[in-house]
């Protein structure tokens, strides 16, 4: 990993400001996560970043947060509902409304996966289209009442205006082997994120025109004793079946692998990574300036 590097900037580069967004928060039972776990569980935030381009202004939001309730989910993500609770409702919408932007108006939305704490209300985004990783796509074309088990309801994107990343020029970039330019000048990386759930994707984004970065994890780690070592994915028994799962039940061991891929990013000089549950960083800036209308500060 010591060999890795991300890309330089050119002259006139492009980047984008990142402002966190308020999105609600939720308890993580902490042994269905971490092993071993500090505590039953623990309150964690769920965030949402704004990234406005520099020279474009294109506005892009990541992940949604909680949405504004669960009633209207299916009955089977009900019951497992009560481990994370209580839940703060907080929506990535009206953060930005009162920071002063208009939801309507946002270019795009793109969720790291379709887990119910990071989908939140799009409703408000009238004008955007919404990008999702190409693993979703089953996911939301067969959503329930179509398929009676399914968490996700259907409806709750709109198809019309949705991309899945399924047909783009995937290239590596640093650790990451599987990368998607978004605007095509280096100033937004999607990145395939495998592992956690189909379809997960990370964001790396160049934070100045200098060579500052900021990297938006989403779920590929809930906490940062994964990333650091410190604890590991934890497994445990289903209730009333007679099966081992964990958090990442797509693919635990290149969950773990990304992991790692995380841990060297982070080890690069002036490369801030962000959890979206991530409890030591917002006990430091929550209400700050980091928060929408301000923004991070580049390292």
């Amino acid at each position: 990993m010591s060999s890795v590097s991300l890309p330089p900037p050119h002259r006139n580069q492009a980047y984008a400001i990142v402002s966190a967004l308020e999105a609600g928060s939720l308890h993580l039972p902490g042994p269905l996560f971490l092993d071993p776990s500090p505590a039953a569980s623990w309150e964690v935030p769920t965030l949402s970043f704004l990234l406005r381009h520099s020279v474009t202004a294109a506005t892009l939001v990541f992940d949604l947060g909680l949405p504004t309730t669960t009633r209207s989910f299916p009955p089977a993500f009900l019951p497992g509902l009560q481990q994370f609770e209580p839940l703060t409702f907080h929506t990535a919408a009206s953060s930005l409304a009162a920071g002063g932007l208009d939801p309507s108006t946002v270019d795009q939305v793109l969720c790291s996966h379709v887990h119910f704490d990071h989908i939140g209300d799009p409703a408000p985004f009238t004008g955007a289209t919404f990008l999702l990783g190409a693993g979703a796509r089953p996911l939301l074309e067969h959503a329930y009442p179509d398929d009676p088990q399914s968490k996700i309801p259907a409806g709750h994107f709109p198809l019309a205006r949705t991309v899945f990343l399924d047909n783009v020029d995937w290239a590596p970039v640093g650790p990451f082997p599987r990368a998607l330019d978004l605007y095509g000048d280096g100033s937004v990386y999607v990145v395939d994120a495998p592992g956690h759930m189909p379809g997960h994707v990370n964001l790396l984004v160049r934070a100045s025109a200098d060579g500052a970065w900021v990297y938006l994890a989403g779920d590929s780690a809930h906490d940062w004793r994964l990333v650091t070592g410190e604890a590991h994915i934890a497994h445990y028994r289903v209730p009333g079946a007679d099966v081992d799962s964990c958090a990442h039940q797509d693919d635990v061991r290149q969950a773990e692998e990304h992991i790692g891929r995380i841990r060297g990013l982070r080890a690069l000089p002036r490369v801030q990574v962000l959890l979206a549950h991530d409890v030591p960083w917002y006990e430091e800036n929550r209400g700050g300036a980091a928060f929408f209308p301000g923004r991070l500060s580049p390292l």
